[in-house]
Order: C-alpha cells, then structure tokens, then sequence
C-alpha cells in the first residue's frame, strides 16, 4: 500500500511540522503494510495533536505513552485495528542517573546537554524527571545500552546509570510561583511586556523573531489572543502558565493569575 503522503500533512500550516508529521505518515504505511507495531519519536504536546489529527483519517489504533501519567513528551504507538493495546509490550524504557549531586546545582539543560553529546538526537529522549540526589530519564529502548555504557559525567560530576522499571519512576510537582497580573488586553504581544517587563515593541520582536510558543505551538502573530489554561515559553524567559482568568478590573483591564514555572 503506497500512501499519497503530501494528502495527509497539506492541512498543516506549519511548514516547520510537515518532516515529522511525514514521518508519522510512513509509521502509518509501514503498519498497514506489514502488520507491524511502529513507535514514533517523542514528540511535544504539539506536535501530539498534530499527529491526532493525521491517524485519526486511518483504520490504525494508537496510543501515547511517555512513562508516566503527567509526561509532557510522548511516542505514539501505532497498530493494526485488530491488536489491543494490553498486547504490545511498552517500548519505551527509564534510566536513574545518580551521583554525588549534594553541592552541585545540576539543571534540565545539563542532563539533556550531556545525553545529546553522545550524539543523541533530542526527538529520541522523553521527559527528563530531577530529583534532589539523583534523575530518572525517559528514552526509547534501543538506547538504553548506549546510555548505560556512555554517560559518564553531567556537566563535571561522575554519574552512574542504572536501567529501572517504568513503575518506579517518581513523578515530580512542578515548582512554579504564582502571582496575579493585569494587563491592557488579553493580546500576546501585551502578556509578554508585562510578565517579562519588556516594552511592547520588544515584545513585538520575540515574536515576530519565532522566540514564542502558547502550548507549544510557534506563534508570530503577535495579536493572538491567551487565556486560562495556556502555557506561553518566552525564549530567554521561562515558561508562563495562565491558571485562571479573573475577570475585567473596573478600568478595562484584564486580570488573571499566572503561574512562572521554575
């Protein structure tokens, strides 16, 4: 069977998203043509409902998994119709990574910058969970051993690798600080300068420079409306989540409850 590739992805507009997304279309024809279990990257919550949007417009069953329940980022499992979900063996494994980390504040970019310098490509590597004396990494089962047998340091310190059960890997609570704010619009250009107290041409620039993305999605478009619920990343500034909208002030403005993730 030979899928029309460019029929299922031309719904996209992100130019950006058409080679993952095709690569989520050959998953489909390598399924329907071989009968065959296939699992895609780990992909972010954007490009997961991109890939919805392709499989449901085939006869496959699919799911997402990323280790754990609050994963952010997933591979999704494609198979023929016929299988069950309770027959395929998970094909994703976790990695604990400990060491002496008592007096060495270790951040997200470190582990993800030492295990993308074994030559790993970041598509490949789920979520990375850091706890106080040690971090679980979510990956794909073929590079378990690679890991296990080439991570030696993160950042300056000594590590040690162990290979664990998907169901002893802990689960984290984001950390965030919650304040409340208003602003003149519900605008992204105007969220921006005030949270990251930016004038509002320089926040015109993040944008329009593709530095913005609400649920992971890039946005240049710099009248695009946020509220309750987004998640907005400024690059250079963190992740913002808006927990909840309160209202319009008496003087017109909009006031809503922020979360800045840590």
């Amino acid at each position: 069977m030979i899928i029309d590739k460019v029929k299922y992805i031309e719904h996209i507009q992100d130019k950006t998203q058409h080679l993952p997304m095709r690569k989520i279309v050959d998953k489909v024809e390598r399924v329907l043509k071989y009968h065959e279990v296939e699992c895609t990257d780990f992909l972010d919550p954007y490009q997961v409902r991109l890939s919805h949007s392709i499989l449901n417009r085939f006869d496959v069953n699919f799911y997402e998994e990323g280790g754990i329940n609050s994963a952010e980022r997933k591979s999704l499992v494609i198979f023929p119709e016929y299988m069950t979900k309770d027959t395929i063996e998970i094909p994703i494994k976790a990695l604990k990574i400990s060491g002496n980390f008592k007096f060495t504040d270790l951040t997200h970019r470190d582990y993800l910058g030492a295990i993308l310098g074994l030559g790993i490509k970041r598509e490949k590597v789920g979520d990375i969970l850091i706890h106080e004396d040690f971090s679980q990494v979510i990956v794909h089962e073929d590079l378990v051993d690679y890991i296990l047998y080439n991570l030696k340091y993160i950042g300056k310190e000594p590590v040690k690798i162990d290979e664990i059960k998907l169901d002893s890997v802990i689960e984290i609570n984001q950390e965030y600080k919650e304040i409340n704010i208003t602003i003149a619009s519900p605008r992204l250009d105007a969220f921006i300068s005030e949270v990251c107290n930016l004038s509002r041409s320089k926040s015109l620039l993040a944008i329009t420079q593709g530095k913005v993305k609400v649920n992971w999605q890039p946005i240049t478009n710099s009248s695009y409306k946020v509220g309750e619920g987004d998640t907005i990343s400024i690059r250079g500034f963190g992740r913002i989540k808006i927990a909840k909208d309160l209202g319009i002030t008496k003087k017109g403005r909009d006031k809503m409850t922020i979360r800045i993730l840590k």
